[in-house]
């Protein structure tokens, strides 16, 4: 299955030693996880774009230094594209500013977070977890996943399904459709990438905040769970779709 992948910013050169940019790490990600699944990236935050929606099968929306909500073009054409995906029944996948892109695009709110940074490694509830969706395969109650945003959903679109929520964050994964998920989490973040992300940001996190962060990165994380459900998920999708 070919999947776009719909890259909101690039790495900074001076971390990309760790794991890459956006479209190495995703892409190591399904290599691990689900080797079926091959990628074409689209700078979109450099304005490049599929030539159509159907150019491929689904779409991947990654994580962004800049909010949902700023008045930047690419990111109000990604608003579009995101709602063409909708009506066209195309699956898609949002991660972080991907997530919230997806809630904002389909009538929901995005805003800086009341608890402020989430950051570092926290369990995400399954909130479907005694009878979960179909594609939650293995059934899981808890996941632990690496965070790192400021700007969380604050209100869902209408008929949104939340499925999994965070301590620090309520919505921390939803549904907005059978075709259309958003997680808030970062399921491709490496614990160096993300050592040197929260040492970057100490400043602007708060001392305390950063070093409970770094602190968590000892933690086992679920990203292989995660990478398993949104395999089926986009699979499941796309049969249905079709």
């Amino acid at each position: 299955m070919n999947i776009g992948l719909l890259q909101c910013d690039h790495v900074a050169e001076r971390f990309q030693h760790s794991a890459g940019d956006y479209p190495a790490m995703f892409g190591a990600l399904f290599q691990r996880h689900a080797p079926e699944i091959t990628l074409t990236p689209f700078a979109v935050c450099a304005d490049e774009w599929p030539a159509a929606l159907n150019e491929c099968a689904a779409y991947i929306t990654t994580g962004s230094r800049f909010s949902v909500y700023d008045d930047v073009p690419w990111i109000h054409r990604l608003k579009a594209f995101v709602r063409q995906i909708h009506e066209a029944g195309k699956p898609y996948v949002g991660i972080c500013f991907g997530h919230q892109m997806l809630a904002e695009a389909l009538g929901g709110r995005v805003a800086k977070a009341p608890s402020g940074w989430g950051v570092g490694v926290h369990a995400c509830e399954i909130t479907q977890a005694e009878s979960p969706e179909i594609w939650m395969q293995p059934p899981q109650r808890q996941c632990w996943l690496q965070y790192m945003h400021q700007d969380q959903v604050l209100e869902l679109p209408a008929h949104a399904v939340v499925l999994g929520r965070s301590a620090h964050c309520p919505v921390a994964m939803f549904r907005a459709a059978p075709h259309m998920l958003g997680i808030q989490a970062h399921p491709e973040f490496t614990a160096d990438y993300s050592r040197a992300l929260l040492h970057d940001r100490r400043a602007r996190i708060g001392d305390e905040r950063a070093q409970q962060a770094l602190d968590s990165l000892g933690q086992p994380t679920d990203e292989a769970v995660i990478m398993q459900w949104i395999a089926v998920f986009l699979r499941q999708a796309t049969v249905r779709g079709a």
